[in-house]
C-alpha cells in the first residue's frame, strides 16, 4: 500500500468497506462468491474496537449482505446507498424508481445470449457480461438506449457489468452514516475496488473530512492509497487490529 502520514485509528476513525472485490474476491456469478472464514472474525473485532464505527457500503441489497455476513449483523449501505441500517437498526430506503418497465427493455438481450446475468434489486438493474466478455459494448449500448426511456436511473459500468442505479451514490450513504452515532466526529476511512468506490473516495478525503480513500486492484483513482486484492485488504485490518491500540493503516 502507498504509504500515507494519516492512519487508521480504531479510536477516533470510521471504517467503511465495499465488499465484493474489496472483502471477497469477484466472482463468475454474484452468488457464487466465498467469503474467507476469517472475515467475520475480524469485521467482529473491528465492530467492538471501534464501538461500532464500521459499515459495509456495497451495490448489494441489504439482505444479501446479511445473508454473506451472518451472524453479524453491521451497520449497512445497499444498492449504493438507496437503502441503510443505521448502527441502532433503523431501515431507511430512499425513494427509488420502478424497475419493471426498464427489465422488459433489457431481457430481450439477456435472453438471446446465455452469457449474460440480470441482477434485479430494489430500485436498480445490474446487467453482467463477466461469461460473455464480448458483448460488452452491446451491453453498454443496450442500457444506454432502455435509460432514455426510462428516467429515474444513473449507469454505471462496473467491472465486467453495467449497472442502472437510483441517484444516490456511495459517498451520499457515507456522509448520512457520519452524522449519525457512533460514525459522528470522527475522520472517515474508506476502502473499496470499483468506479462506484469514488464516491465514497471523493466524500471521505475531502478538504472538510480530512479522510483516507484505499483503492483496491488496479485502475485509475483519486483514492490517497491503494492495496493488491482483498486479501491485501484483510491483511491490512490483520495488523491494524494485532496492533492495537497504537494500530494503522
Amino acid at each position: 500500500m502507498t504509504k500515507q502520514t494519516r492512519h487508521y485509528d480504531f479510536a477516533a476513525d470510521a471504517l467503511f468497506l465495499d465488499f465484493d472485490g474489496t472483502l471477497v474476491d469477484l466472482a463468475p456469478q454474484p452468488e457464487d462468491i466465498v467469503v474467507p472464514p476469517e472475515l467475520i472474525t475480524l469485521l467482529q473485532r473491528i465492530q467492538q474496537e471501534s464501538n461500532g464505527a464500521l459499515a459495509i457500503v456495497s451495490g448489494r441489497p441489504l439482505d444479501q449482505l446479511d445473508f454473506f455476513l451472518a451472524p453479524l449483523r453491521l451497520p449497512l449501505a445497499g444498492v449504493h446507498g438507496a437503502e441503510r441500517r443505521t448502527a441502532d437498526g433503523r431501515i431507511i430506503a430512499q425513494p427509488v424508481a420502478d424497475v419493471h418497465h426498464l427489465r422488459q427493455r433489457l431481457m430481450p438481450l439477456v435472453n438471446s445470449h446465455d452469457g449474460l446475468q440480470l441482477e434485479i434489486k430494489r430500485g436498480a438493474l445490474a446487467l453482467h457480461y463477466r461469461h460473455a466478455a464480448h458483448l460488452q459494448q452491446r451491453c453498454i449500448d443496450t442500457m444506454i438506449d432502455a435509460l432514455k426511456h426510462e428516467p429515474g436511473f444513473t449507469m454505471l459500468n462496473g467491472k465486467m457489468v453495467v449497472e442502472a442505479k437510483p441517484h444516490v451514490n456511495k459517498g451520499d450513504a457515507v456522509a448520512a452514516f457520519l452524522h449519525e452515532t457512533p460514525f459522528r466526529g470522527r475522520r472517515p476511512v474508506f476502502i473499496g475496488d470499483d468506479i462506484t468506490d469514488e464516491a465514497g473516495f471523493a466524500l471521505v478525503q475531502s478538504e472538510t473530512m480530512n479522510g483516507l480513500g484505499i483503492k483496491v486492484g488496479a485502475g485509475p483513482s483519486q483514492a490517497f492509497a491503494r492495496v493488491d486484492n482483498p486479501a491485501a485488504v484483510l491483511g491490512l485490518l490483520r495488523q491494524a487490529l494485532d496492533a492495537h491500540p497504537a494500530s494503522s493503516l
